[in-house]
């Protein structure tokens, strides 16, 4: 990374640190840790999927509420690392905590899970705002893709470490119970989220801000208010952030939903793992790939080939009956996945007032997280009528058509580089 910029490596390195939350409490071993509870507990398979499901929603809309009125305060000179470190500490505490909830108590695991998905996800939206502190608008595209990449790479090693200290257990090989060697996954995680955000912690500030005013929080929202008016004003800013409304919602639901769909469909835990660690794999070069060829072809038409690939990966899904399946279908997600986040998070900042950013990104966010309230509640309702994860999954296609009709209507910026065409109109 020599020729990136200290600040922009330190900003990086936090897609390297959270990463391993992403991949070991969102999507692997802790979906399945709390399905094994919750089965021994007596909760059928669809009933676990969907109460997993409800949780995520009901966490991702507590955030979504916060979201705006955060964001418009943390624009205040000074603010938004304070805000970024609050949701840090949050998120890492109550990973923390997961490991002394009692075994048996699935629903302290959700409670306790709930909170860790606030600080995460609350967290990510000061730290994606801090992209225009940290870089030029002709290098975010590039920037905002190493950083996916660096976290899919960086997310592996502690996944590898987390899967043999489970599958040396499972092997009995060590004197651990695998439920213990689950939590002591979940402190790993912990751990390597607070070491490797510290550069961000020293290295980046917040360049472009508002002044402070009187009466800070009645201010903020009197500009909260404004913002509003200033995103309907902002045409394709707009149109932009329905599209993502939508797309996002099937990308995270996916994302946090497949191990736990997996495990409905029959395959062993060990199976889904490691396709797991090979979707960390696979999608680091992607997520690259889709950077430079955002350079070349620019970002939009690279997003709209990461919603194509997620409509197949919905309709193959309900074929899915084996493991090979499932991995075909990993490596199709490991293709699109880092791209199409990375380009939607540059694509929205290169738009953006960068003196107003964490307004702009909390309204990004807050479309990203009602998004992430229907898509999981979604997929609980369908799977619960039909009695099928495999139907459940096939309707988040609905989410990834209807963003891509609407990303059609934002307009072109002018340059692929900068953007003088998204104008108020």
């Amino acid at each position: 990374m020599g020729r990136y910029k200290k600040e922009e490596k330190s900003w990086m390195m936090y897609d390297w640190a959270n990463s391993a939350y992403s991949i070991i409490i969102t999507t692997a071993i802790f979906p399945i840790f709390f399905k094994g509870v919750a089965e021994n507990a007596g909760v059928s398979g669809a009933d676990s999927t969907a109460y997993l499901g409800y949780t995520i929603s009901i966490s991702t809309f507590i955030l979504a509420m916060l979201g705006p009125i955060l964001g418009t305060i943390a624009d205040y000179k000074g603010m938004k690392k304070k805000f970024f470190l609050f949701f840090f500490i949050l998120g890492t505490a109550s990973t923390i905590a997961l490991v002394f909830v009692p075994a048996n108590n699935w629903v302290m695991l959700l409670i306790v899970y709930m909170l860790t998905t606030i600080g995460a996800r609350g967290a990510n939206v000061f730290y994606d705002a801090f992209i225009v502190d940290v870089t030029e608008a002709e290098r975010m595209d590039e920037v905002s893709a190493r950083g996916y990449a660096l976290g899919y790479i960086g997310s592996v090693i502690p996944f590898i470490i987390c899967i043999a200290i489970i599958l040396l257990s499972q092997m009995e090989m060590i004197p651990l119970a695998v439920s213990t060697a689950s939590k002591i996954a979940f402190l790993i995680t912990a751990i390597w989220w607070i070491c490797f955000t510290l550069p961000l912690l020293k290295n980046v500030k917040q360049i472009h801000w508002v002044e402070r005013e009187p009466r800070i929080v009645a201010s903020s929202f009197t500009r909260l208010g404004k913002t509003f008016k200033d995103i309907r004003q902002y045409r394709a800013i707009f149109l932009f952030l329905l599209a993502y409304f939508f797309y996002i919602d099937g990308v995270g639901t996916i994302i946090s939903m497949s191990t736990a769909y997996g495990s409905d469909v029959g395959l062993s835990s060990t199976g889904l793992i490691i396709a797991l660690l090979a979707v960390q794999i696979v999608a680091a070069p992607f997520a690259i790939l889709f950077g430079k060829l955002a350079i070349r072809f620019g970002a939009k038409k690279m997003i709209y080939a990461g919603i194509i690939i997620y409509i197949f990966v919905c309709i193959y899904a309900m074929f899915l009956e084996t493991l090979v399946d499932f991995w075909v279908l990993a490596m199709l997600v490991a293709t699109a996945q880092g791209g199409i986040q990375a380009l939607s998070r540059s694509f929205f900042a290169q738009m953006v007032p960068k003196e107003k950013s964490n307004e702009f990104f909390g309204f990004y966010n807050i479309f990203g997280r009602f998004a992430a309230v229907t898509g999981p509640f979604l997929v609980g309702v369908t799977t619960q009528m039909t009695g099928s994860s495999a139907i459940g999954v096939f309707s988040l296609a609905i989410l990834f058509v209807i963003g891509f009709v609407i990303l059609m209507f934002v307009p072109e910026p002018k340059s692929d580089r900068h953007y003088p065409g998204f104008d108020k109109s």
